[in-house]
């Protein structure tokens, strides 16, 4: 699989603290794991595809709350920020999709997955535009565009205009904490069959 990089590294402003963007701390914003990370499986319901009439439900279920760490609650339901250079899939580079935590809903597809250089996964685009929300926000001083989940509203990140012209130029900063990882290799045993053209030829 490829790990996609743009052509010369943009140049970013450095904004307040947990604005979106990388900022300096122990071992750098970008420090790389060693070796491959490995992800727990949640518990029954916390965060998968359930089975419903006409497809996959993603709704927020009191498990899947419960089932949260304390920085994937304060991400999703209170609008923080993990610290740049600190999430799990910042250079996560195996196939499959990422869903919301909290619902499972499908939201990024690792083709999409690019090294944007500013502390936290990036994306060129949501894995459907149906199942995120962006919203004006204008926390911090900023003028920004955050994004949530559509059936759960967990709060994802922002998106910003700078992200790869050949790729659309948008750029979705996204937070480790927010997401869960489903390989390839298990997306259809876990509902996810309708996305597995989106993670082919990587």
């Amino acid at each position: 699989m490829t790990h996609e990089k743009t052509q010369g590294r943009p140049k970013f402003s450095r904004p307040p603290w947990g604005a979106g963007w990388a900022q300096p701390g122990p071992g750098g914003a970008h420090e790389k794991t060693q070796g491959r990370p490995k992800f727990p499986r949640p518990p029954r319901g916390a965060g998968w595809a359930q089975p419903g009439p006409g497809g996959p439900q993603y709704r927020v279920r009191p498990e899947a709350l419960k089932a949260l760490d304390p920085m994937a609650r304060r991400v999703t339901q209170e609008g923080a920020t993990e610290p740049p250079g600190s999430g799990r899939y910042l250079h996560h580079r195996e196939r499959g999709i990422y869903v919301d935590i909290v619902t499972g809903e499908p939201l990024f597809a690792s083709s999409d997955k690019f090294d944007s250089g500013c502390g936290w996964p990036s994306f060129t685009r949501p894995i459907d535009a149906d199942r995120v929300r962006e919203s004006l926000d204008r926390s911090y001083g900023m003028i920004r565009t955050e994004v949530r989940s559509a059936a759960g509203n967990s709060h994802l990140g922002h998106v910003f205009d700078d992200g790869p012209r050949d790729r659309g130029g948008r750029r979705y900063c996204i937070n480790s904490a927010a997401l869960r990882f489903v390989p390839r290799a298990e997306m259809a045993a876990r509902g996810y069959a309708d996305y597995l053209d989106q993670v082919e030829g990587e």
